[in-house]
């Protein structure tokens, strides 16, 4: 899978896709993950990418040129499945969306800053707006990251136990269960028998049961 990120600030990205698991999944050659700087995109010799908004009023607004041209150029030399635009005000980003996403081969994604882009760009090109929260960050690549992070672990191949990811909290709309490595025995602290038992069928009962439980205390609502 590919993800081109068009962003003013491409060097913020460097870290969150070079250890880890996204790190080995574009080792593996099963994930691509590209980023562009928009300023390589801007049409005057200052190589800004924003400017005051029509109507008045504070901020400044990223403009349409660059982003037209940095897509444009993308979308000459393959075909894309989508053009996501992070920005708090989409779809709230949860586990079935990195799922439908995880399936698609090429995406775009633009990372707004300052006030936010141009309307525009929204209106032509941006076929998903996607919000990983409530809240509102300085810019769209950490978000961006979240948003990458999401799907690539979901790729066939990346993890290396392909059920782990299965098994995470929101598959099947459940938190995961309580998980204990060793010692069993910590301090008194001692990790539930049912585990130790070696009973395949009884222990995932179990962690269902727990599950089930974790999620009626701390998210009610993924069980309506």
């Amino acid at each position: 899978m590919r993800f081109d990120i068009i962003t003013v600030l491409p060097d913020l990205l460097d870290s969150p896709f070079a250890h880890s698991i996204l790190q080995r999944a574009q080792k593996k050659g099963l994930a691509e993950i590209h980023v562009h700087n928009l300023r390589d995109y801007s049409t005057n010799k200052q190589k800004s990418v924003d400017d005051y908004q029509y109507g008045g009023g504070s901020g400044m607004v990223m403009g349409i040129e660059p982003f037209a041209n940095c897509i444009e150029k993308l979308k000459s030399e393959r075909d894309y499945d989508e053009v996501i635009f992070m920005t708090p005000d989409g779809e709230t980003l949860n586990q079935t969306m990195a799922n439908e996403l995880s399936d698609k081969k090429n995406v775009i994604i633009l990372a707004g800053h300052y006030k936010g882009i141009d309307q525009r760009i929204r209106d032509i090109f941006v076929t998903r707006e996607i919000s990983i929260g409530d809240y509102v960050l300085s810019g769209g690549e950490l978000p961006a990251a979240v948003l990458v992070d999401s799907i690539v672990r979901l790729l066939p191949g990346v993890l290396n136990d392909e059920t782990s990811a299965l098994s995470d909290s929101f598959q099947g709309d459940l938190l995961d269960a309580p998980v204990y490595t060793r010692p069993a025995d910590w301090k008194g602290h001692r990790v539930p028998d049912i585990l130790l038992s070696g009973h395949e069928a009884a222990i995932n009962e179990w962690r269902h049961e727990q599950a089930l439980e974790r999620t009626r205390k701390r998210r009610p609502d993924l069980l309506e």
